[in-house]
């Protein structure tokens, strides 16, 4: 499943609009840039990153804020569609394939839905 370049511009733009969808429900959500990519945060903190081929790892995918238990229990029950993202996996977030013939786009949704809970102003919440 790994590719030698970014993947198809029109595939990752419906990626992203799916994913922009999904985040953009929650209240004081907001999508800026990080680090060239479309990342999503609540007041300044990110709870989800967009990436297609981060440094030609040949990956269409999201890093999702999560908790280290549940990024063990998700990438331990299906590593090819979950992994241990850099730089903020050793903070618990998770990588989550959307490049996988078995994407599923509501579990997507609750992992991103927990991850924008654990940062949100409960103000907000």
């Amino acid at each position: 499943m790994t590719r030698t370049t970014k993947t198809d511009e029109s595939r990752a733009d419906a990626a992203l609009e799916r994913v922009r969808g999904v985040c953009m429900v929650f209240p004081g959500a907001e999508e800026k840039l990080s680090h060239g990519a479309p990342s999503f945060h609540v007041r300044g903190k990110m709870f989800l990153n967009f990436v297609d081929d981060h440094h030609g790892d040949g990956r269409l995918a999201v890093w999702c804020k999560a908790t280290p238990e549940a990024q063990r229990r998700l990438v331990d029950g299906d590593p090819e569609r979950f992994f241990v993202p850099p730089y903020v996996g050793v903070k618990g977030w998770v990588g989550v394939r959307l490049d996988h013939p078995h994407t599923d786009w509501i579990e997507l949704a609750i992992i991103v839905e927990e991850g924008w809970t654990s940062i949100v102003p409960k103000t907000l919440a």
